[in-house]
């Protein structure tokens, strides 16, 4: 079950804590935030109203990092609008800041921006694949820290999709050129199951609405729509044509269902961000970012969203609510 899986990987990730309480030696550091959501005000200081930067701040606190006493962190905001992500990365390397934790949609922005300024990604699909770093074992640059899986879950999420509906035609399949490798490992899951897919390739964000569109018109029972920055950026703007197109769909990270999207199952990303503190600790203590190899996430979290369910007409079955870790009303 999912829950059991999600127990075993934070009892796995507790054991690997180091101790806490251990004041780090050194100068003062400033740490660089880059996040989507709140304003940039919002997020300062030793508590914020984003689950992720306070994941972030408590990782460090157990690390014995004492926010204005040891660090302090440089927030920067897109506040929804991911053209941003340049200006900000011109910011944050403007500012001279000691290391960059950042999700993934940011990190194009301050890969062009800086070469140097260790960078500590908080999810990346495929980060190997859009260039973010050499291999996984040895990321070779100034970035590393921690995938999304994307590849192992997408069967899963066939999987879920298929318990939700019985798929009388195609599944259409929302992907970009960054998640080839995703939507091959679909095709797989598919054949497997007996299923045909829709493709629905995407190069920008100008096409969703043709895409979702296609779908549509294709009598797609569902939408399965993959990991990618390029996607993750218009998680908004997906969810709500997905409902516009009464899709059932499942993605592979909550903020999508928060958003008002039906299904998710992926890594937990607050996990993610207070992973992200054991990279920092470790890069401002001298180690190399490109010779830190880069981690899978450990928690995975299944997330229902009931409100959509009942605007798309569906009844979610009871062995799959049994198995979510959080039910929106």
């Amino acid at each position: 079950m999912i829950g059991r899986r999600s127990l075993i990987g934070a009892a796995a990730y507790c054991a690997t804590w180091p101790a806490a309480g251990v004041q780090p030696a050194g100068k003062f550091h400033r740490i660089g935030v880059v996040v989507s959501q709140f304003k940039a005000a919002d997020i300062s200081g030793p508590m914020t109203p984003s689950p992720s930067v306070n994941a972030l701040l408590a990782g460090l606190r157990e690390l014995g990092y004492v926010y204005g006493e040891s660090f302090i962190t440089v927030p920067k905001s897109s506040e929804g609008k991911p053209e941003r992500f340049p200006e900000l990365a011109a910011e944050l390397v403007a500012a001279q800041v000691d290391v960059i934790v950042a999700l993934g949609p940011a990190l194009p922005a301050l890969k062009q921006a800086t070469s140097t300024i260790p960078i500590v990604m908080t999810g990346s699909a495929d980060p190997v694949a859009q260039g973010f770093v050499q291999s996984l074992a040895r990321p070779g640059g100034n970035i590393t820290g921690l995938t999304l899986q994307s590849l192992d879950t997408v069967g899963k999420r066939l999987e879920l999709l298929g318990e939700l509906v019985r798929p009388t035609g195609p599944i259409a399949v929302l992907w970009d050129r960054y998640n080839l490798l995703q939507w091959q490992e679909a095709q797989t899951a598919a054949r497997a199951r007996g299923w045909t897919l829709l493709s629905l390739e995407v190069r920008d964000p100008g096409e969703l609405d043709a895409a979702l569109a296609k779908a549509r018109q294709a009598r797609a029972s569902a939408l399965l729509v993959l990991n990618s920055g390029l996607l993750d950026r218009q998680a908004v703007q997906i969810a709500r044509l997905a409902a516009m197109q009464r899709l059932p769909a499942i993605y592979g990270l909550r903020m999508y269902v928060d958003n008002g999207g039906l299904l998710a199952y992926g890594p937990n990303l607050e996990d993610n961000w207070r992973r992200a503190a054991l990279f920092v600790d470790k890069i401002l203590k001298g180690a190399r970012p490109g010779e830190l190899p880069v981690e899978q996430p450990t928690r995975f979290e299944l997330v229902v969203n009931l409100k959509t369910a009942k605007s798309l007409g569906l009844t979610i079955p009871q062995s799959l609510l049994l198995r979510a870790d959080e039910v929106i009303q």
